[in-house]
Formats: structure tokens, C-alpha cells, sequence
């Protein structure tokens, strides 16, 4: 009956304040509590903020960074980086645009109006290829995460420029008598009043919560970014699973592309300028390590909107664009900040605990396992 009330008592103190620890709830819930300050502050401030249109205009921007921070995540998980997503996001839009303003076959004689669906194909396909040159240069040719997609953003930027010769695609909404309308579709129309843009952020979503959660990949995923040595040794493809995440990720940019052009029904090779740097935001403030292994899809997702939240915010109560940088990159610090005391707590714990109990395993597990009792009497017996 003792042994019952004791662990009744205890049970009782870690709901009621014994191992609660109020520090920790805020460290690991900083994006959700920073998400609902965001809303209540603003609030205050601008009378029209709290609104359902408003939010659903915000959330159609915030589309654009958390497709952009999912794609980061999973490059982030195995201790990567992907500095060329926004320049590859300004690259999808241009080759959406090129393609929907035609391609002219001049020894046919003939100019070519793909549909839309080959137009969505085609850009997630170039997106995917960016992001597979990122990955066989940082996995097989050990060219270091930070300068290959470093080289791939000026690259990436360069033939969007080239492309364009700097100008602007405009009027992308196609022609009925040409068969290729309907690109507008994913930047204006919206299903069950909901925009289409957020419906695709969830649809992504959900997809990388599976991939993560259910299959082999996901937990090859986590296994690189704690420890790339000890899981090729345990027979992960290392090497495959950094191309793919750089190809998932370019594949998430040349999405963003694709939603952000439709919303404005114009392409310009400067698109998604420094969207790259959001992205990372988005990702450290949803509580995920720059070093790997850590971070999910939920606090990403919640990183995304409170960046987009706090943007929309600051320009509806009229504060100027260049303070929204300082604010971004404020914000970025300080999750950094957050994030590094928080691990660091971490291992703090887990050293402590490991040496209470590693200690006195030896006595026990000899005195508990009958084998090791057998095999050492066997090695007195022969001794």
C-alpha cells in the first residue's frame, strides 16, 4: 500500500508542479505561444486584423513560405542546407511563364501551347533537376551544403535573368481559343473558402508528416542528420537520401514558384528574392536543429505563419519594408537562441541522467541475468 501511495504522490507532482517545468513548455511551444501573441498584439493595434478574409489573405502568403520551409526542413533534418530555394522558386515562375507565353518551333513553323498540367509537370521537373544538382555535388562530390547551393542560387538567378533579359512575363491567365487557361486558378480560385494555395501548403504537408512518420526514408532521414557515419554503417544510403531531400526541396520551391506567379499573373526573374533566408527562419522557429536530426512538420508550419503573420501584420499597421527585415532577422537570432539553450538543456539532462544510471548497471545486470551468472560460475569452474 506504501509503494502505491508513493507513486500516486508522484504522479501527482508531475501534474500538479513536482517535475513541471515551465521553462521547458515555453522553449518547446515558443512558435505556437509566439503565433497567438502575433494575433492578439495586432489585433490591438489594426481593428481590420482580426478578421476571417484577412486571415485567409494572410495565410495565402504564408502559402509561399511554408512550402518553401518544408522543403527546407528536410534538407535541415540531415544537417544540410539550401541557400538557391528562392532563386530556384524565381526560375520555376520565368519557365512557367516562358511556357505559357509559348514556345516557338522555328524550323516547324509552329509555336506551341502547352496546357497548364504540362506546364506544372515540366517546372516541378526543373526544380527537381536544381535540386538534384545540389545534392550529387554535396553528396558525391563532398562539395561543402553552404557553397554548392550557394553556386546554385547565383546560377539559378543568372538564367532567370537571361531567359527574361530582366523584363517581366505578364497576362499568364492564358487564352481559351490557345487551351492553356486555368494557370490563374492556383493563385485566385479557392475550394470551400479556402484559397488553393493553402489547400496545396496542407496537401505537401500532410505528404511530408507521412513520409516522415511512416516510411523508411523518413527515419533515414533523421538517422543522417544525428549521425551520417554511424547510419551509413548501419547500412543507411546516405548518399541517396541527400539527393532526394534536395530534390524534394527543389520540387517544394518550383511549387512556391508556381503559386506565387499564379497570385500575381506576372513571372520576373527577381521573384523570391532573400526568400531563401524566410525559409530558414521559418524552420529554426518551429524549434528545428541547423546541425540535423531534430524538427518536424508542425512547429515548420508554425514557423511559416508566424513569419507571415508577423510580415502582413507590420504592413497593415504601416510600418516600412525595411524595418520588416530588421524584425525578420531579429526574429532569426533569437530562435537560433532559443533553439541552442534548449539542446543544450537537453544534453545537460541526458549526461546527468546517463551517469546516475549507467553506474551501478554493472552490479545489477550481473546480479539480475541468470546467463552471466552461468557463464562467469563456467569461468570459475575452468579457472
Amino acid at each position: 500500500m506504501s509503494d502505491v501511495s508513493q507513486d500516486n504522490d508522484n504522479e501527482r507532482g508531475k501534474l500538479f508542479g513536482g517535475d513541471f517545468d515551465i521553462k521547458r513548455v515555453l522553449l518547446e511551444g515558443r512558435a505556437f505561444f509566439a503565433l497567438i501573441a502575433i494575433i492578439v498584439i495586432f489585433s490591438i493595434l489594426s481593428p481590420v486584423y482580426f478578421s476571417t478574409s484577412n486571415f485567409l489573405t494572410m495565410s495565402s502568403h504564408v502559402a509561399i513560405f511554408g512550402l518553401l520551409s518544408l522543403g527546407m526542413l528536410l534538407v535541415i533534418l540531415t544537417g544540410g542546407i539550401d541557400l538557391s530555394v528562392g532563386s530556384t522558386l524565381g526560375l520555376a515562375g520565368v519557365f512557367a511563364g516562358f511556357l505559357m507565353q509559348g514556345v516557338s518551333f522555328e524550323i516547324l513553323g509552329v509555336v506551341f501551347y502547352p496546357p497548364v498540367w504540362v506546364v506544372v509537370i515540366l517546372t516541378c521537373g526543373l526544380g527537381a533537376l536544381v535540386g538534384a544538382i545540389n545534392g550529387v555535388l554535396i553528396a558525391y562530390f563532398k562539395v561543402p551544403a553552404f557553397v554548392a547551393t550557394l553556386g546554385l542560387l547565383y546560377v539559378a538567378r543568372g538564367v532567370a535573368l537571361l531567359m527574361t533579359d530582366g523584363l517581366t512575363y505578364n497576362n499568364l491567365g492564358g487564352s481559351p481559343e490557345l487551351g492553356n487557361t486555368g494557370f490563374d486558378w492556383l493563385g485566385f480560385n479557392r475550394l470551400f473558402g479556402v484559397p488553393v494555395g493553402v489547400l496545396i501548403l496542407a496537401v505537401v504537408a500532410i505528404a511530408c508528416i507521412l513520409l516522415l512518420a511512416r516510411t523508411p526514408f523518413g527515419r533515414w532521414v533523421y538517422s543522417t542528420g544525428g549521425n551520417a557515419r554511424a547510419a551509413e554503417l548501419s547500412g543507411v544510403p546516405v548518399k541517396r537520401v541527400q539527393v532526394l531531400v534536395y530534390v524534394l526541396s527543389g520540387i517544394c520551391a518550383a511549387i512556391a514558384g508556381l503559386v506565387l506567379s499564379s497570385q500575381l499573373t506576372s513571372a520576373g526573374p527577381t521573384a523570391g528574392t532573400t526568400y531563401e533566408l524566410t525559409a530558414i527562419a521559418g524552420v529554426v522557429i518551429g524549434g528545428a536543429a541547423l546541425t540535423g536530426g531534430r524538427g518536424n512538420v508542425r512547429g515548420t508550419l508554425l514557423g511559416a505563419f508566424v513569419i507571415g503573420f508577423l510580415s502582413d501584420g507590420l504592413v497593415i499597421i504601416g510600418v516600412s519594408s525595411y524595418w520588416q527585415t530588421v524584425f525578420t532577422g531579429a526574429v532569426i537570432i533569437l530562435a537560433v537562441l532559443l533553439n541552442s539553450i534548449q539542446y543544450s538543456g537537453r544534453k545537460k539532462q541526458q549526461a546527468s541522467s546517463d551517469g546516475k544510471t549507467t553506474s551501478p548497471q554493472p552490479e545489477s545486470a550481473a546480479e539480475r541475468s541468470p546467463a552471466s551468472g552461468s557463464t562467469a560460475g563456467k569461468a570459475g569452474t575452468q579457472s
